[in-house]
């Protein structure tokens, strides 16, 4: 299964999907047994289309029988633990959001107040974050994306033009940028240095650490580094890294190169159930930060969010300014249009939480995820994430090497996606080696039963 398409050619497109069944004849309804039952008209007898856009039109109460029987083969969204995307909104935020469904949410001129919302959510977020918001202190900026993959294609090249640029005055070469991370960043990071022709300098993980180096990440800089990105939530273990330590160490030894966050998972969790831990804007070398809105900011896929420490980090020729759709603004974003309702949704949640809801939800969902870690632990598995509110509330765990059991972490996932759970089996970043298996948040009822049936399909794989 991939993202891209493949169109396939007009032989295999009139293939039968079984070998023989073109001989196999259909009996077609005469006109006169067409009735208004959408069952008993013509299009329930026929396949829907999937090559070519079909001559004619078909009743709406039809198109949409038909894909939604075409969709009752997709899994249950509650129990797809292999996502980390909300899966839940209040009523009246569904209400909200599909009201806003048919406005372009670029188009500033005709919809001001929806722009207006946007501002309001880069307030909070840049606050939550600490930004300096002093009078003698620059403006911290901000703007909504689809997504943190988005945020962070944005993030990085402004690291890249602030570095070129000042490669450029000193008169210095500019084309070998690299950038400094963990080999367990996820791949969105990977599209950005290769889309953006920026080398990857990777920390590798161990057997035993799965979190990048502070030491041997500040090591690998050099005159080419334009930044180092630290992830407050791997995606494979849930870990926070260590920004502060490698925030630390440049200061310590005079090195001149910027911190960007990718807070993706752990940027709505951290502030809330370990509101202590120094990761933000409160470091100084910390210029830029990204966070998903529909990972543990609870609202539906897709909407993100990027923040910077000042305009000193976001250079100017980054920013285009049009006024073709109405008035002057200015634009810093990879796609164009966009939706309106994922920052609707946002909004919603904010004011509709407030602190102290989102920090009830994280709380709860950390304690949910120490349960089911105990209970894990309890049957025989190894705990490879970290609980308490030290990481993401998630459980990643593997199978016990000692045991020498005649089945692997693939089995276990495969055996529980029979009883409908999609949890997800996969190898640890390269130089780990090893294979595990991840939960995401859940609640305890859920999280009690999820936990019976590993042990029972422990049992039986």
């Amino acid at each position: 299964m991939v993202h891209l398409t493949t169109v396939p050619n007009d032989d295999v497109a009139q293939a039968p999907l079984v070998e023989g069944l073109q001989n196999i004849k259909f009996e077609q309804p005469q006109e006169d047994e067409v009735t208004a039952s959408i069952y008993g008209s013509r299009f329930a007898t026929e396949g829907l289309p999937g090559h070519s856009l079909p001559d004619g039109e078909m009743p709406r109460d039809v198109a949409y029988r038909m894909i939604k029987d075409h969709l009752t083969l997709d899994g249950n969204p509650v129990l797809n633990l292999a996502s980390f995307v909300t899966t839940y909104m209040e009523e009246e935020a569904e209400k909200l959001m599909a009201e806003a469904l048919p406005k372009n949410f670029i188009d500033y001129e005709e919809y001001p107040q929806t722009a207006d919302i946007q501002n309001k959510c880069v307030n909070m977020i840049a606050r939550l974050y600490n930004a300096p918001t002093d009078a003698d202190e620059d403006n911290a900026m901000g703007t909504s994306t689809v997504g943190s993959s988005e945020a962070i294609m944005l993030a990085t090249l402004a690291m890249k033009r602030r570095w070129q640029n000042k490669r450029k005055a000193a008169g210095k070469d500019i084309s070998k940028p690299n950038i400094v991370m963990n080999s367990a960043v996820q791949v969105c990071w990977e599209k950005a240095a290769r889309y953006f022709e920026i080398e990857e300098k990777y920390v590798y993980c161990t057997e035993d650490r799965y979190v990048i180096d502070p030491a041997e990440a500040v090591g690998m800089i050099d005159e080419n580094t334009i930044g180092i990105c630290t992830i407050l939530g791997s995606t494979y273990t849930g870990q926070y890294e260590d920004t502060k330590a490698v925030n630390d160490l440049l200061i310590k030894k005079g090195i001149d190169c910027p911190i960007h966050v990718d807070a993706a998972s752990g940027g709505f969790v951290a502030p809330f159930v370990v509101p202590e831990m120094e990761w933000d804007f409160r470091l100084e070398k910390v210029v830029s930060i990204n966070v998903s809105g529909h990972k543990y900011g609870l609202v539906y896929p897709g909407v993100g969010w990027v923040v910077w420490r000042s305009p000193e980090f976001l250079p100017k020729e980054l920013v285009f300014n049009i006024n073709y759709l109405g008035a002057d603004q200015a634009s810093f974003t990879l796609n164009f249009s966009k939706g309106a309702s994922q920052v609707l949704g946002q909004y919603y949640q904010f004011i509709r939480l407030g602190r102290s809801g989102y920090r009830s939800i994280m709380l709860n969902l950390t304690r949910t995820a120490d349960y089911l870690a105990a209970c894990l632990k309890q049957m025989g598995f190894v705990i490879m994430s970290e609980g308490g509110g030290k990481g993401l509330p998630l459980v990643a765990f593997r199978l016990n090497p000692e045991k020498k059991h005649h089945f692997d972490e693939f089995a276990v996932a495969h055996q529980l996606r029979e009883r409908g759970w999609v949890v997800p089996a996969y190898t640890m970043a390269p130089n780990a080696g090893k294979l595990k298996v991840i939960d995401r948040h859940i609640s305890l009822h859920v999280s009690t039963e999820l936990s019976a049936d590993i042990a029972v399909e422990s049992c039986c794989a």
